[in-house]
């Protein structure tokens, strides 16, 4: 509906839902709310010149459109028009009209108009299919507004599922190291001693739990590893006594874990929730931060332990340090290329954890696309994506000299997983196949 269309560009995260990952951006400057003279300002990179641009709302007509000018910026001028055009009773069609003047005149237009038509016609494109994949991921539930508290915020995964949730129109407070914003909400974790703000959480309906620290980070020493487990498995059960402690409850808790509970499983076998743990570092990680949680469990909290596989982003993650290579050639398979792949777009991550948040489930969900795939096809697919072939491998031996045990664990293993829990319960990828979700990453949409 026109309506829901037009409600999610009104609330706050709007402006940050909608920056394309290829794009160099920080917000300098959130219009509070959606009215006549709002300001939004935020700085730009490009060509490695950094450039600040200010924009001034008006004609804002609430669940029909608004239009923004900017009052400084790359252009000699800028007005754009953001209208949501009923399409009957149940669909909507999202309309962004915008009338622009390059700077430089005759010569701007003559050496630039041509670049620039390009990356406008772009930059929306990559916009209008985001928007309908949020749309599409809030509309499993519609009505529905929930009181969240999210970690792990400075993160790719909880960075993005903040602003996802509230232009959902749900109310979501950061939980946050260090001292907390509390006009913002924010709840307190203390990290010297994995004490949360137990006041700050009562009366929320979910929390989501994403902090750990990174896996490929840096190359695995004894330390690295007691490290990656500590920051996943203390802080967890810390904050799960917690919540078993609140007078009011939170209905559900959303942990993270990882695909790396099935350790490597050579061969094309798929694996499922129902199957048991694997063995190695990863697996006895992702036992050990599972059973963290059981206080909340055993409180009554519905847990939902979300073994996540390898999510693709263009702005961090695998996917954006392998962009690089593979454009200059370099991409292949690496190892043997047979190892499993079970990744899930960004995009549609944040659709799962968002639908686990209401529906009927609790334990282990695999948080994967449909179909998994090898190394190779992998490599393949991306390369195909960027039209660049991929047919540089990286031995093994190279693999195990570059990274030592991470790179063996994390680039050289691998399983096939298989959501079995989240298409049971009839949950819609928006990107479920390799082509599609690598064309929306890279802006390359058809």
């Amino acid at each position: 509906p026109a309506r829901d269309l037009a409600d999610g560009h009104f609330r706050a995260g709007a402006g940050d839902r909608l920056i394309p990952p290829w794009e160099d951006v920080e917000i300098l400057e959130r219009p509070g709310a959606m009215a006549d003279g709002a300001v939004a300002r935020f700085r730009m990179r490009k060509f490695g010149v950094g450039i600040e641009w200010v924009a001034r709302h008006h004609d804002v007509q609430p669940g029909r459109s608004f239009s923004d000018t900017q009052e400084r910026g790359p252009f000699r001028s800028w007005v754009h028009r953001h209208s949501f055009l009923p399409d009957g009773d149940a669909a909507s069609m999202l309309e962004d009209r915008v009338a622009y003047e390059l700077p430089g005149g005759i010569l701007g237009r003559a050496f630039g108009g041509g670049m620039a038509a390009r990356d406008i016609e772009r930059m929306f494109a990559w916009r209008h299919a985001r928007t309908r994949h949020d749309l599409q991921h809030h509309a499993a539930f519609p009505g529905e507004r929930l009181r969240i508290a999210v970690s792990g915020t400075n993160g790719l995964v909880g960075g993005s599922l903040v602003p996802f949730l509230s232009t959902g129109g749900h109310d979501v407070r950061r939980i946050v190291r260090g001292a907390p914003d509390r006009a913002r909400g924010d709840v307190a974790w203390d990290t010297r001693t994995d004490a949360f703000d137990a006041g700050a959480l009562e009366g929320l309906d979910a929390v989501v739990h994403l902090a750990g620290a990174g896996i490929a980070d840096q190359r695995w020493s004894e330390s690295r590893k007691r490290e990656i487990v500590r920051s996943r498995v203390a802080p967890t059960a810390s904050l799960c006594r917690t919540l078993a402690g609140l007078r009011d409850k939170p209905r559900v808790l959303v942990c993270a874990s990882a695909i790396g509970w099935y350790g490597d499983r050579p061969g094309p076998a798929q694996v499922d929730e129902s199957s048991p743990r694997g063995d190695g570092f990863l697996a006895e990680t992702c036992e050990q931060w599972e059973r963290a949680t059981d206080a909340a469990r055993d409180a009554g909290i519905r847990v939902v332990n979300l073994r996540i596989g390898v999510v693709l982003s263009a702005r961090g993650g695998a996917l954006a340090k392998l962009l690089p290579p593979f454009r200059m050639g370099l991409g292949g398979a690496v190892g043997s290329g047979e190892q499993g792949m079970s990744w899930i777009d960004l995009d549609d991550l944040l659709g799962a954890i968002r639908f686990v948040l209401s529906a009927d489930v609790r334990g282990a969900v695999n948080a994967v696309a449909p179909e998994p795939c090898s190394n190779r096809d992998f490599g393949r697919a991306l390369g195909a994506a960027i039209g660049r072939p991929a047919v540089a491998p990286l031995p093994s031996p190279a693999v195990k000299a570059m990274f030592g045990e991470m790179g063996e664990r994390l680039l050289l293993e691998g399983a096939f997983v298989r959501p079995a829990r989240l298409a049971g319960l009839g949950f819609r990828w928006a990107l479920p196949d390799l082509d599609h979700a690598f064309r929306f990453e890279t802006g390359n949409i058809r």
